[in-house]
């Protein structure tokens, strides 16, 4: 059984409740600094709101972004198309409510079975709630030193 997802006050919502949207370019930015979980056909970017920004937005939001390396306008509309739909077919989705979210189109979404896609987004959100993400900043990369071999 599919676990449903919680609204503002922890208690489970209704499964049909569908996220909310990011439009401006300053909430895709902020996104872009949180958490990065890598999967086969996309980026997802993950950060908790802030409410000392003035951010009151209630529930999960999430946002797309399809740059023109994935080609022509015809093929960005169309992995747009697929990831929305993927998105409304992978709900009730296991995020977070107090977060945003973005996803990073790969072109090797226009050619993934829609299946595998469902799934890639149900394992991106789950990954990305307990934690199992790339982190930015500097802890980021100071971890990744430790883990180059030094020997001479």
């Amino acid at each position: 059984m599919e676990p449903q997802p919680l609204r503002e006050d922890g208690k489970p919502g209704p499964a049909h409740e569908p996220p909310g949207r990011l439009t401006k370019r300053k909430e895709f930015q902020r996104v872009a600094r949180g958490r990065r979980t890598p999967a086969e056909t996309f980026t997802l970017q993950s950060r908790r709101r802030d409410e000392a920004e003035g951010e009151t937005a209630r529930g999960v939001r999430v946002g797309l972004t399809v740059t023109k390396s994935i080609g022509g306008a015809v093929e960005r509309n169309r992995v747009r198309r697929r990831l929305k739909e993927a998105l409304r077919a992978a709900a009730p989705l296991e995020a977070e409510s107090d977060h945003d979210y973005v996803l990073m189109a790969r072109r090797e979404a226009l050619g993934r079975r829609f299946a595998a896609l469902v799934d890639d987004i149900r394992h991106a959100f789950r990954a990305a709630r307990r934690g199992r993400a790339e982190s930015r900043g500097r802890a980021a990369a100071s971890n990744a030193a430790k883990d180059e071999d030094r020997r001479p």
